[in-house]
């Protein structure tokens, strides 16, 4: 469940200013000031600022972005710019006085040419729909792409001779000498058969929407087809003026049908279509195809149902043979990565695995035989940000610092010369490398540090230039009564270290006894606890911390950057060990002097929901109270993809379905309980609340219940945000 761990959001701050560090006598000090629920949901006081809009060009020494409407590119060493590549007043049309409101842009391959959308749909997560225009900045000639409606995922072959695109669930190409389009499959039909694109299932668990790549060479068009016509509805009600209109859409629920999922691949020059040897078994995923560096030669991810047997098949686009020449197994599950890489030259590939217990990179030959293990360690990698083909390097963002951080490091490909790139010291570093590695961008940020962005060389890691430094966001900071967020570990009952991090009041008096606020998401391979800026989500926190409150975050067991085993320990009884640990990390705070045990409380979104309804039954005698966002109630309502990788099917495992699922232990609630939940969740349904109210009024149990209409899974839009979270502030300082 790549469930957002969402978060976050009067106010009323009663605990008095603290005076600024060495100040003088108390009648002239500076009194600091308490951050509002306004702050940080109306106002935008704490707003972090990035650098906008930036897009690597080919030439790694130039970025482009939006500015005023104007297409400009930049010189990546000053952050100026060098000249208005497409100016504001070329993208309107015949007829119109106003150019295009452009939402987002792409080049061809050697920028001659650019694809601009505008008036964008949300879809789902990662799923929109726009209308694009074709630029050709010689002419400076703006053309529709189509006009046979909106497009989604439109994208330039590697010649830029033609733009791929789906509209209504059919795969087009468009010749741009002539504009000519032509439709590439004709059976797309909504609920039915989706063309070019991805089901709800695998756009939110596999993490991709566009489902066709060109071929290098421009000739092949791979593409996916989903038949989900044996897939259950699932039926959400959109609340209206008058009567409330049915959305109807494929989802997938634990133990039920999956869409039967095929590859194929079109010849644009030939106008024909070879399908895909993927096997006979339908009932599986094939959640990542990739060119290979042969022209022809297309490689498709098998996934077995139960996740824990992958595959690398190689494809003939033309014949569509195939033939297996990697396996990766697990005794429980194989998480889906983007780490393979076929490298120059067609010979090899990388790819990274979890089979010496730590994720780590393997390059093989185009055989499937390994030549090398090129990572090991007791770490992680958790990201491939670039290659140095001519060098022979990959460069990688990993956890080998600490698990509660992630830096950049480069090593070549005989497994040597492995260097950190990151500046010594804390934190973490998220990393945006360009395409040729001369340059990277550089976002470090540490626990209540905002981030800064710098510009470095991608040969050394050493400083060209800031970017920017958040200075005004820190000096607004420095103007409020926040606290310095401290991390720990403590030793459960069973001998497990755990990771966890506290906020204290500023001021903090230990000889007082404070109530405590966990925050807790928790589910596989997540990480709450970790060295980085933590946004909204630490803001609200701070606030709550001002108020007296300790607030505390531990990960417990199945969360990630620990390794293969403490992540997978939970499998096939999801909520049992983890339930376990936040009762551990609650009965560990109790012993601390300065903490009241009779006013711990829990919170969480998702996954975090989930975890927080566990808390307070099998938990109760613990927790006083507690917040549960959009949670999960019974596993039985969830999806395939997720449910199943951690669970195994509910056929197959019903006791691991049922032992922890909240509604079945509803009447061992006892402490304060809000249950908040948008009606428009197409993610976690609002069925898991309903189901869980209706067995706390079965078992007679007291709870108040928090729903939006017609909110999704986050929760957001408007004043939404600002009214959650006073509703939640309120229930905390009532009831803790």
């Amino acid at each position: 469940m790549r469930l957002r761990s969402l978060g976050l959001a009067l106010f009323l701050t009663t605990a008095s200013p603290a005076l600024l560090p060495g100040s003088a006598p108390a009648a002239f000090a500076q009194q600091k000031q308490n951050i509002t629920l306004e702050d940080i949901w109306q106002k935008g006081t704490f707003s972090a600022r990035s650098v906008p809009g930036f897009n690597w060009m080919k030439d790694g020494r130039f970025y482009s972005s939006l500015s005023k409407g104007d297409l400009v590119q930049n010189d990546v060493t000053t952050g100026q710019p060098v000249q208005t590549l497409v100016a504001a007043q070329d993208l309107t049309l015949p007829g119109q006085t106003q150019p295009l409101q452009v939402d987002g842009y792409s080049f061809n391959a050697d920028e001659t040419n650019i694809l601009f959308s505008t008036d964008t749909e949300a879809i789902y997560r990662r799923s929109s729909k726009s209308f694009f225009f074709v630029y050709d900045r010689a002419s400076k000639k703006l053309t529709p792409l189509s006009a046979g409606g909106k497009q989604l995922y439109a994208t330039f072959s590697p010649d830029g001779k033609r733009v791929a695109f789906v509209r209504d669930n059919n795969l087009y190409v468009t010749d741009l000498a002539t504009m000519r389009e032509t439709a590439v499959t004709t059976d797309g039909a909504i609920n039915k058969i989706i063309n070019g694109g991805t089901d709800w299932v695998y756009e939110e668990e596999f993490s991709f929407a566009q489902g066709f790549q060109w071929s290098p060479d421009s000739r092949y068009v791979a593409y996916y087809t989903f038949d989900e016509s044996q897939v259950p509805e699932y039926n959400m009600q959109e609340w209206g003026p008058l009567y409330p209109k049915d959305y109807r859409y494929k989802y997938p629920k634990a133990g039920e049908k999956n869409s039967v999922v095929s590859i194929s691949a079109y010849d644009v020059a030939a106008g024909k279509t070879a399908k895909m040897d993927v096997g006979t078994e339908t009932d599986q995923y094939l959640p990542r195809i990739l060119w290979t560096q042969t022209a022809d030669l297309l490689s498709i991810q098998r996934l077995n149902r139960l996740q824990n047997k992958l595959e690398i098949l190689h494809a003939n686009a033309k014949t569509g043979q195939s033939r297996v020449v990697l396996t990766d197994t697990d005794k429980a599950y194989v998480d889906i990565t983007d780490d393979v890489r076929y490298l120059a030259g067609g010979k090899e590939f990388l790819f990274s695995s979890e089979k010496d217990g730590y994720r780590h990179l393997y390059l093989y030959d185009m055989k499937g035989k390994q030549v090398r293990q090129v990572t090991k360690g007791n770490w992680e990698i958790t990201e491939i940000n670039g290659f140095d083909e001519k060098k022979g390097l990959v460069y990688f963002t990993s956890t080998e610092g600490s698990a509660l951080e992630r830096h950049l490091y480069r090593i070549d490909l005989k497994g040597k010369g492995k260097t950190r790139l990151s500046e010594a010291g804390r934190g973490t570093d998220a990393v945006n490398l360009s395409p040729d590695t001369r340059y990277y961008l550089n976002y470090h940020s540490e626990a209540g540090v905002p981030a800064v962005v710098s510009l470095r060389s991608g040969q050394d890691g050493k400083l060209v230039k800031v970017l920017e430094d958040n200075a005004k966001l820190r000096e607004k900071l420095g103007q409020y009564n926040l606290a310095t967020p401290e991390f720990f570990t403590f030793k459960t009952s069973e001998g497990v270290e755990l990771n966890g991090q506290m906020l204290k009041p500023v001021g903090f008096d230990a000889t007082k006894k404070h109530p405590v606020l966990m925050h807790v998401y928790g589910g596989p391979g997540s990480q709450t606890n970790a060295d980085s800026w933590g946004g909204t989500n630490y803001l609200w926190h701070q606030m709550l911390a001002e108020n007296g409150y300790l607030v505390v975050i531990v990960d417990g067991r199945g969360t990630g950057a620990r390794g293969a085993a403490f992540k997978k320990v939970t499998y096939a009884n999801l909520g049992k060990l983890e339930t376990i640990d936040q009762g551990e990390g609650a009965k560990y705070l109790a012993t601390l002097p300065y903490v009241d045990k009779s006013r711990i409380g829990i919170w969480g979104w998702s996954f975090g929901g989930y975890m927080t309804t566990l808390a307070l039954t099998k938990n109760a005698d613990l927790f006083k109270m507690g917040i549960a966002v959009a949670p999960v109630t019974n596993w039985r309502y969830y999806d395939t993809v997720y449910t199943e990788r951690f669970l195994k099917t509910p056929q197959e495992n019903p006791q691991g379905y049922d032992d922890n699922s909240p509604v079945q232990h509803a009447d061992k609630l006892k402490g304060k309980l809000l249950l908040v939940h948008g009606t428009g969740d197409d993610n976690v349904h609002f069925q898991n609340s309903v189901s869980f109210v209706d067995a706390m009024i079965k078992a007679n149990k007291d709870y108040q219940t928090l729903y939006y209409p017609n909110r999704n899974h986050g929760i957001y839009g408007g004043n939404t945000r600002l009214h959650l979270y006073r509703q939640m502030t309120d229930f905390v300082l009532k009831n803790l």
